[in-house]
């Protein structure tokens, strides 16, 4: 592998529930340079913060698309602001999208999942424009590597 250089990462911002195991689950996947976890929401000051993790990738060993795929595996996307345990507007299934690529990514890769997994289904995913993000407290930045997998859902 080769050095790796921060202007040719991407980033995406997933939110799927409990960030501590979202995080965990996107740590693990190759091409996955960074990962951290806090709250983001839309321009829309009405909208929830929402607990995410947004990851640093290096789109020549992993695409987005591959990222979407992780994010469709981890969680429950029929499931309306609850995953597992964790209920509440926090725990929103969402895409933030950080530019009109993702974005358009992210819905086609929606459509195609509810016609092949979910028919007569609704995902309830909400697909947005990232607009703020909140970094979460340094006690929980990795916070199944410190402390184990039983706190989260995923």
């Amino acid at each position: 592998m080769g050095t790796q250089t921060e202007k040719n990462l991407q980033q995406a911002t997933f939110g799927a529930g409990c960030f501590w195991g979202a995080e965990s689950a996107f740590q693990a996947q190759q091409g996955v340079i960074n990962s951290r976890v806090g709250f983001a929401r839309s321009s829309d000051s009405s909208s929830p913060w929402i607990e995410v993790v947004q990851v640093d990738f290096d789109p020549a060993q992993v695409s987005y698309h591959q990222l979407l795929a992780l994010f469709w595996k981890i969680h429950d996307p029929l499931s309306v602001d609850k995953q597992g345990q964790d209920v509440g507007e926090k725990y929103r299934s969402a895409v933030f999208a950080h530019s009109e690529q993702q974005a358009s990514e992210a819905a086609q890769s929606k459509a195609a999942l509810e016609a092949e997994k979910y028919p007569g289904k609704v995902i309830v995913t909400v697909i947005d424009t990232l607009d703020e993000f909140k970094l979460a407290d340094e006690k929980d930045q990795q916070y199944i590597q410190k402390h184990g997998g039983s706190a989260c859902s995923i």
